[in-house]
């Protein structure tokens, strides 16, 4: 294989010759009748056509030469000849190389093989490529390089682009959904004065003209309640939050939620709404409900199973289910000495008594379920922002689904006791008292109507019905650290 500086050398000369020749060689627009994929549903032999795309393929044949052109609809042959082009436009085809741009105009016929094509009356250059694509049945081989050169990854990789199609899919199916029943999208602010509506680290920044320090939002949670005190009844936000913290398989600092709040509804409401929700985007994204992973070699690993209804179960009853019936009767101590010694789980010595059985609960319940399982009325300390179960005050309405050994979508009866919710915020910030977002307990102190609340991780759920093994799969351009020398 030649060298890629000399390849580059080789189209920097072709691109000075093109100059020479009066060409643009990084032209001007062209006037299509469609994308790729719309001109293949109009094609139509005799038809002329006009098509504008990538060059992936050149078979030379002498005098005559047939070439695909394909952007993300689709691809496209056309078939140029010498004595239909003339020989000064044929001199300029010569120069061009796989990867560049061209725009075409031509009568549609369809090949001895039946292949539709487009032969060529006339050409014109759109964009040179001054580097080579990846071979197209090979693709990009480093995985750090798919991520960071996403174009070639979507050029050479179609299971890549299919996955991105489908997530174009899940968030316009989305808005349609919740827009036929009624909810409103809205938009609340990403630089808040105080970081709210989670516990996670927030991102810091610095207003110069307010004098302030400021923070990208770690859920917009807080500002959609207040539309509900304002009047909203059924409210919206397809979402990007920012959290300052790990990255992994299935976390990056930067991510898509969807959060939806119900008036006068509650967390069961929620929950039936989000089942309906997501069955919608499988058959619209899968045309099934059981959706398959597969591994990097396409060897099956399992079957997600979303018929419906979903299992619905008690958060205190799957902890016992794994760690024992007298699992909350023990001592701390003891519950502490048997996660780690009959569990085998790591105990950290900060974990508190509720974060001790949380890890049992994410390592032994939500690691190793894939199946859809609605996991209900959760300790209160766990969700600071969900109202209390009437019939025992140490839990709150809520539910966690679990699909594809993750959470997808945390639900609540949400909390709209002022009273309450400032005690809830004030044992969660602890000293921190500063992080209290007292215009939010202004707002409820105002009056806010029982609602349900919902949020569903976008980039999980395109993982789960694309199945995709990375959210770095599922977001165009995840983080990555600076490339390295």
């Amino acid at each position: 294989m030649e060298d890629e500086n000399e390849l580059i050398a080789q189209r920097r000369h072709k691109l000075q010759l093109l100059e020479e020749h009066g060409v643009r060689p990084f032209g001007a627009a062209f006037e299509t009748d469609g994308n790729i994929g719309q001109l293949r549903e109009k094609f139509a032999e005799g038809a002329t056509l006009r098509a504008a795309g990538r060059i992936t393929a050149h078979r030379d044949m002498g005098k005559s030469h047939f070439v695909d052109l394909r952007d993300a609809s689709g691809r496209i042959q056309i078939y140029v000849q010498a004595k239909e082009l003339g020989p000064e436009l044929m001199q300029i085809f010569g120069l061009l190389d796989l990867g560049d741009f061209i725009g075409v105009e031509g009568t549609c016929f369809v090949t001895k093989t039946g292949e539709p094509s487009l032969k060529v009356s006339r050409l014109q250059v759109l964009a040179k490529a001054l580097r080579p694509l990846p071979e197209k049945w090979h693709g990009l081989q480093d995985v750090e390089a798919r991520y960071r050169q996403r174009y070639l990854d979507l050029l050479s990789n179609e299971r890549s682009l299919a996955v991105f199609e489908k997530r174009i899919v899940i968030l316009r199916e989305m808005r349609r959904f919740l827009e036929d029943r009624g909810f409103m999208e809205v938009e609340t602010p990403m630089l808040q004065a105080v970081a709210g509506g989670a516990a996670a680290e927030p991102f810091r920044t610095h207003h110069n003209a307010l004098g302030m320090d400021l923070y990208l939002r770690i859920a917009p949670e807080l500002y959609l309640k207040r539309l509900l005190v304002g009047g909203f009844t059924k409210v919206f936000e397809l979402n990007r939050n920012f959290r300052n913290e790990g990255i992994s398989r299935r976390h990056n600092p930067e991510f898509t939620m969807l959060e939806a709040y119900w008036a006068y509804a509650d967390f069961e409401k929620m929950a039936d709404l989000v089942e309906e929700l997501i069955c919608h985007l499988a058959q619209a994204v899968a045309g099934t409900l059981e959706i398959e992973h597969r591994d990097a070699e396409g060897q099956l690993t399992r079957t997600i199973n979303l018929t419906r209804p979903w299992r619905r179960a008690r958060y205190r009853d799957l902890v016992t289910e794994v760690a024992g019936a007298d699992w909350f009767d023990l001592t701390s101590e003891a519950r502490r000495a048997r996660a780690k010694s009959e569990l085998g789980l790591e105990i950290i010595p900060q974990l508190v008594d509720y974060e001790v059985t949380q890890h049992v609960f994410e390592k032994l319940v939500e690691e190793k379920t894939f199946d859809p399982v609605y996991v209900t009325h959760c300790p209160k300390e766990l969700v600071p922002l969900a109202k209390q179960n009437p019939d025992d005050d140490s839990l709150v309405d809520v539910y966690e689904l679990i699909i594809n050994g993750q959470e997808i979508s945390p639900g609540y009866s949400e909390l709209n006791d002022p009273v309450t919710q400032r005690r809830r915020l004030l044992e969660q910030a602890g000293e921190e008292t500063q992080k209290i977002d007292e215009e939010f307990l202004l707002a409820l102190e105002h009056g806010m109507p029982p609602a349900g609340g919902i949020g569903i991780g976008i980039d999980r759920l395109a993982m789960l019905l694309t199945g995709a093994e990375s959210i770095r799969d599922v977001i165009l351009f995840p983080l990555l650290k600076p490339r390295r020398e």
